[in-house]
């Protein structure tokens, strides 16, 4: 049920992650950047690890320095082909992705009707090279930030409405959610998730503490997800923050 995510902690991750199953998780999502990012190197490393652990690997398709929702066309079919080609280096041992809808640059700002079709098209190429390979897309709801896309339900609906495509999804990050102020209204596509993000904070910035640390409802958010069945993925600044957030939310969820 649980799985351990964090894009801070870069030293040696793939050493790290045999301590997962002894912290209470089954699952771990790579984060496809920087020391994480799949290469022929790091791709033994976690062939190693899925031979000598019983860890449900999900991947977090790449996101710096790209934006599905470009008007820039070189920009945009550079962000597509990393996608791309992250599914198919990991088809062999993940059936969950990801992903990030785009953001408005300074001249999609001006543009924005055309930056919307872009992450559209952009999210429908990924998700069908995704389907040829038994892999779901899952479209994350973003921070508060300016100028970010998927920030309102509304948005997140639109986009898993428009793409038009079985495999995907939702993925709710509650965190996320929280910097919104609707954590609540998100809970009304609960019928969409696929997968969850779990962290919390104070609803100004996106700090990723631990599950309880900050102002996120969680009793409601737990209940109102009593009957889901995918992965919960808490995405954490340490392994001990990490291991908070699943003893509170096994106390939550009444597990163990």
């Amino acid at each position: 049920m649980f799985s351990f995510s964090s894009s801070r902690l870069v030293d040696r991750p793939f050493d790290w992650a045999y301590q997962l199953e002894d912290l209470g998780y089954s699952g771990w999502e790579i984060v496809n950047e920087g020391r994480q990012k799949l290469t022929p190197e790091s791709l033994v490393e976690v062939e190693r690890i899925i031979e000598t652990t019983d860890l449900t690997i999900t991947i977090h398709l790449p996101y710096s320095d790209l934006n599905l929702a470009s008007v820039n066309q070189p920009i945009w079919e550079e962000t597509v082909r990393q996608m791309k080609s992250c599914l198919d280096i990991s088809s062999e041992f993940a059936r969950l992705a990801v992903l990030h809808p785009g953001h408005f640059s300074p001249l999609g700002m001006q543009m924005q009707d055309s930056a919307w079709s872009q992450a559209i098209l952009g999210i429908q190429q990924v998700c069908d090279r995704a389907a040829d390979l038994d892999i779901k897309i899952a479209v994350e709801n973003m921070v508060n930030m300016p100028a970010v896309l998927g920030k309102r339900p509304e948005e997140i609906l639109g986009i898993l409405e428009t793409v038009d495509r079985e495999n995907v999804g939702f993925i709710f990050d509650v965190g996320h959610a929280n910097t919104n102020g609707n954590v609540l209204d998100f809970l009304k596509l609960k019928d969409k998730i696929i997968h969850i993000h779990m962290h919390d904070n104070h609803g100004e910035r996106d700090e990723h503490l631990p599950v309880g640390n900050g102002t996120v409802p969680w009793k409601k958010v737990v209940s109102c997800l009593r009957d889901y069945k995918g992965r919960i993925v808490t995405e954490s600044r340490s392994l001990e923050e990490g291991q908070r957030s699943v003893n509170r939310l096994k106390k939550l969820m009444k597990i163990g």
